[in-house]
């Protein structure tokens, strides 16, 4: 049956909410009562009898979703453990010795945040606290350190296969390759579409190339000049800092980072080479079982380093650890009603509809991955919520690509650089919040110093979409991250003479 201009409801009215409600599990809970209630010519009874029985059982009785849940589970887990350990801190506090110019100081607060790959929200009150009093201390400005801690926050973690993020994204792509019939691997694809994360790749560099190049320009460079010409010092004993505001425990070491993650990945390394991975195909079965037995095993080391270094007792330790598993609630129910609206989405025929009126004005297929990237954009910014806005957009970029021939890699990766620019200009964002209160700068002055950097990235990326839409090379990258070389230098010389 042809549903027309109705199958456009379910989306739309989980963008609306989104934006009106701030809330991603209401969106997600209204577009797919919306579908149900198309599907039930109306009858709100049996909307919700279907919605329940037809979707939400079917979803969590599949063995793939199931696999995901328990999975995500385990990583809440353990991600918990390892923020509330003091290990990141401990470690960075190691690094404290060799730290003493602003180019050090930048470059091993980009470090920290790329060594808490593992969790997008822990960057900010793990890295913030320990590296707060250092940037201080050496006239670093505060909005510098919240936009490190945002640029290497979800960017870095939407870059990871088996972490939360990429266990969610892999959910949301496998969830589209069924409704389409698709033999094709989520975790390939995965893997396929980094290249094409234009914007995340961009956010990470820029720090550096900032830091080295000593270019930074617009509100940044003024917000750097106001703490350069200031008398703030700051001469608080950096070890004991975090400790006063809770963010880490005085007897940890950097050991309880390292070896917990180190055992994730020979776990993974151990039960999945002898099938071949790296190097070939895995089942996804198989994958899922490694990462989640892999986690549990860096979960119980983190557990005996605690224990032997008298950081907290095992009744305490344990209770972490279940807690940061119910954590996780809220990302599983996510996970339920997003599937369940792309299944309502693929049997209303939503993607179908919109990709025939595309024909039918004869729009050009190599500008369908920017076309993704702004929509994406736009959710994103006006929800605050990237993970919301994957949810959304996954169910129109896959059926889309798949219908006029663009690569699925392209299509995923400008719906992550999407939900990520626009989370990362949008003010009431959680990374971006949680951001500038690690580093206790004002919020307002995070956003306004990080826009321009993000703005700058965001269109170098569009522009980049369309280059890759036409000529579907991974080499895009290679020309973004140039054009953003040359566009620092260009802007700090035109600001230079200005002044």
């Amino acid at each position: 049956m042809n549903y027309g201009w109705l199958s456009l409801l379910p989306p739309i009215i989980a963008v609306v909410m989104a934006i009106k409600s701030k809330n991603v599990i209401l969106s997600l809970f209204c577009g797919g009562f919306a579908g149900t209630m198309i599907f039930c010519a109306g009858n709100p009874f049996l909307s919700v009898k279907s919605m329940i029985g037809d979707y939400f059982f079917v979803q969590l009785t599949d063995s793939y979703n199931a696999g995901v849940l328990v999975l995500v589970i385990f990583i809440g887990g353990f991600i918990k453990l390892m923020e509330k350990s003091g290990g990141a801190q401990a470690f960075s506090k190691f690094v404290y010795r060799f730290v003493n110019t602003k180019l050090k100081a930048q470059m091993c607060a980009w470090a920290g945040g790329i060594l808490i790959f593992f969790s997008d929200l822990g960057t900010p009150l793990l890295v913030g606290p320990v590296f707060r009093p250092l940037f201080d201390k050496l006239k670093i400005s505060r909005e510098k350190l919240a936009w490190i801690l945002d640029s290497t926050s979800s960017p870095v973690a939407i870059l990871i296969p088996f972490i939360g993020w990429g266990v969610y994204i892999m959910g949301l792509i496998q969830a589209e390759f069924d409704n389409l019939s698709i033999t094709r691997s989520d975790y390939t694809t995965f893997v396929e579409a980094i290249p094409f994360q234009i914007y995340a790749i961009l956010a990470i560099i820029m720090i550096p190339l900032i830091a080295f190049t000593k270019k930074d320009f617009s509100q940044m460079r003024r917000a750097e000049e106001r703490t350069t010409e200031s008398d703030f010092f700051c001469d608080d004993n950096l070890g004991e800092q975090g400790e006063e505001k809770g963010y880490s425990i005085r007897n940890a070491r950097p050991m309880m980072v390292i070896l917990p993650i180190a055992v994730v990945f020979v776990t993974l390394f151990v039960t999945l080479a002898p099938l071949g991975f790296p190097f070939q195909k895995v089942d996804g079965n198989e994958f899922r079982v490694a990462l989640t037995m892999g986690y549990f095993f860096g979960a119980l080391v983190l557990m005996v380093l605690i224990r032997i270094y008298k950081v907290q007792c095992f009744r305490d330790t344990f209770k972490i650890y279940v807690d940061g598993m119910k954590g996780m609630t809220d990302v599983a129910v996510t996970l339920v009603l997003a599937w369940s609206l792309g299944s309502m989405i693929s049997a209303l025929g939503t993607a179908d509809f919109i990709v025939n009126g595309m024909k039918a004005v004869n729009f050009s297929p190599g500008l369908i991955p920017a076309v993704i990237f702004l929509f994406g954009t736009f959710v994103s910014f006006s929800t605050g919520s990237s993970w919301g806005t994957f949810a959304i957009m996954m169910p129109l970029a896959v059926p889309m690509a798949h219908a006029f021939s663009i690569p699925y890699a392209i299509a995923v990766g400008a719906v992550l650089s999407g939900g990520l620019f626009g989370d990362h200009c949008s003010p009431i964002s959680d990374t971006t919040i949680l951001s500038s209160t690690g580093a206790e700068c004002d919020l307002v002055a995070h956003v306004r110093t990080q826009l321009p950097y993000a703005a700058v990235n965001g269109v170098i990326a569009f522009l980049a979409y369309i280059f890759a839409g036409y000529t579907k090379s991974p080499l895009t990258v290679v020309l973004a991250v140039a054009a953003l070389t040359g566009v620092v230098f260009v802007w700090n010389r035109r600001e230079s003479r200005t002044k």
